[in-house]
């Protein structure tokens, strides 16, 4: 290596690490190859798995486990909505690149292609004196000294790969059991149960789930869309039509969660026509005044009623404006109104301007569907939850409920403006998903069919699980007095991404060894501005760097839909400039 070519080291090249690469090939022109520098760049890639795809879109992987999103809901590249320094580049989305319908939910399988070709075409993009290189190999610790080069070690090489700055682009990790579920594991092992913790279940070891036995399972999202399918059509079973047909290899599922729902449909219409001015009362503004408070700020009490307000603008400023005839004012009058009063006098001027009370939107309900909802028995209780799952399946895919969308597209500019704060909690990042990432139509339809069958069993909200007389037990007050008995229990839902709970070497070290701060939440603490990794001491890292779920500001994915100001990619931009602009800075010193 050349003692004059600068060396960048992004540990992670899944679709952060790869979006990080498009960015720096989008900058580099400007900022390091059009800058009078002497000497090159070298780009070293660190990932046990190919780039672009990463650990969760591998290709290794059943072909039965799909996106939760449309392939035209799916880019990687910029546009002008995003709000940036750096130019932008546009590219295909998914569907576009795959010539396949734009409707499609493809396979993870398809999207890890297509992550693929934009790792390759950014490095291709890349000018000559830029090198990349990929060390298939994990990383270990990183050591230096805070305002010198770095070295970063890496699994089975002696010799650290020396680093002027180093990026983390980690995605989602693996995490230690917590004192919950290490109790859960150790009874299981005393009485030869099964327990399968927080995984991400395509990772899982299912074989242990034995056919026509029941098995408790606790989370209700997309990791329990992936158990169902590969427990069922992964077993052999298939679908015709509305029935489900069981190959006799399936375990009885009996699924409850904190809601005891699943989590809503993705929504199987088109926008059209003006969309919402967002942001409206949740912007920088906002985020400026929050942050300014001296003695910081409280989620619920400080951001909440800005985020409420935000989201029933959108939905609002969607029914006046296409279904004017479901309105009882002008819309002029509303906004006026509506922009004015406190929560209280908006919720007054709702109930008096919106007839009908399917057209207001009720945040608290829908976050709570099962909220002081009983039934008499659990056979009563699975009609019931098919029946809302039928009624959110209608409602998700009826263009006359439009506001839905409307508020999803809030959903999205809310998050973006939250990047700001940093740590808010984990209940946003649970609602969010709840509303604006679940799972595909077909998916609640298969869910629907295989309960209609008996393979999967609903429990209701606020499941209980309790470990006991040899057995785990279930219950929950959804249905009083009904308790469900199994010998298996699945936690399916994703590790939480505690830094202190990693098992991932890296952060591991980094946390031993005090080298950087938690969020209250557990999460990896970074400068909002760029990405630097915050010290005990609250200053940022001059070179090092992290992004992804782990930090404390984390985005609702690496990718994203287009047109919608693309959080991770303006994450993506600032980094890519800060790094590029400090390595420039180090070479043109070097060359003095």
């Amino acid at each position: 290596m050349s003692a004059d070519r600068r060396t960048l080291v992004i540990v992670g090249a899944g679709p952060r690490g790869t979006g990080l690469t498009e960015r720096i090939a989008a900058n580099v022109p400007e900022l390091y190859a059009g800058s009078g520098v002497d000497g090159g760049l070298d780009i070293h890639l660190v990932d046990p798995h190919p780039p672009g795809a990463g650990r969760i879109w591998r290709a290794a992987q059943s072909p039965l486990l799909w996106m939760n999103s449309h392939a035209e809901d799916v880019t990687m590249f910029t546009d002008e909505t995003v709000v940036m320094d750096g130019p932008v580049r546009p590219g295909p989305t998914l569907h576009e690149w795959a010539a396949i319908e734009g409707s499609t939910f493809a396979d993870r399988q398809l999207q890890g292609s297509y992550l693929r070709w934009v790792h390759e075409e950014s490095v291709a993009a890349l000018p000559p004196g830029v090198t990349v290189h990929h060390h298939p190999q994990r990383a270990l610790r990183i050591s230096g000294p805070r305002d010198g080069r770095q070295q970063v070690w890496l699994e089975g090489s002696p010799n650290p790969l020396p680093a002027d700055l180093v990026v983390l682009a980690l995605g989602h990790l693996d995490a230690e059991l917590d004192e919950d579920q290490r109790e859960l594991a150790a009874y299981a092992r005393a009485h030869d149960l099964v327990h399968l913790p927080p995984d991400f279940t395509a990772d899982s070891d299912l074989s242990a789930l034995a056919p026509g036995e029941p098995a408790l399972v606790r989370g209700f999202g997309l990791a329990f869309v992936d158990l169902m399918v590969l427990l069922t059509e992964g077993r052999g079973g298939r679908y015709d039509g509305d029935t489900y047909v069981p190959s006799g290899q399936e375990p009885v599922l009996y699924v409850g969660s904190r809601r005891g729902v699943p989590y809503h449909s993705k929504i199987g219409y088109e926008w059209s026509g003006e969309r919402p001015p967002l942001p409206r009362f949740f912007g920088p503004a906002e985020v400026d005044a929050i942050l300014a408070q001296p003695e910081g700020f409280d989620f619920r009490r400080d951001v909440w009623p800005l985020i409420e307000k935000e989201l029933g603008f959108a939905h609002y400023h969607r029914l006046f404006g296409v279904h004017p005839e479901r309105t009882s004012i002008a819309w002029t009058d509303f906004e006026e109104k509506y922009a004015a009063g406190e929560a209280a006098d908006r919720e007054a001027l709702v109930a008096s301007a919106v007839p009908d009370p399917a057209d207001r939107l009720d945040l608290a309900a829908l976050d709570h569907p099962l909220d002081g909802v009983r039934y008499a028995s659990h056979e009563e209780f699975q009609d019931g939850l098919r029946a809302y799952v039928e009624g959110d399946l209608s409602r998700r895919h009826d263009p006359s409920n439009s506001p839905d969308l409307a508020v999803f597209l809030g959903l999205l500019s809310v998050y973006g403006q939250l990047i700001r704060l940093g740590d808010v909690g984990p209940w946003w990042h649970g609602f969010f998903s709840y509303l604006a990432s679940g799972p595909p139509g077909p998916r609640l339809r298969q869910l629907l069919a295989l309960s209609r069958a008996g393979v999967v069993r609903f429990v209701g909200a606020d499941m209980a699980v309790a470990a006991e007389d040899g057995v785990f037990r279930a219950s929950s007050a959804t249905v009083p007095g009904v308790t469900i008995e199994a010998r298996a229990l699945v936690e399916a839902r994703l590790p939480e991404p505690t830094v202190g709970r990693s098992v991932d070497p890296l952060l591991r070290e980094l946390h031993a060894d005090g080298a950087v701060v938690e969020s209250p939440e557990g999460l990896l603490r970074v400068d909002r501005t760029d990405g630097r990794i915050l010290g005990r001491d609250g200053q940022p890292h001059r070179r090092r760097f992290a992004l992804g779920p782990y930090t404390d500001v984390r985005t609702p994915g690496a990718f994203t839909r287009p047109r919608t100001g693309g959080p991770a990619f303006r994450q993506n931009d600032a980094t890519a400039r800060a790094v590029l602009a400090f390595l420039r800075d180090l070479a043109c010193r070097a060359s003095v």
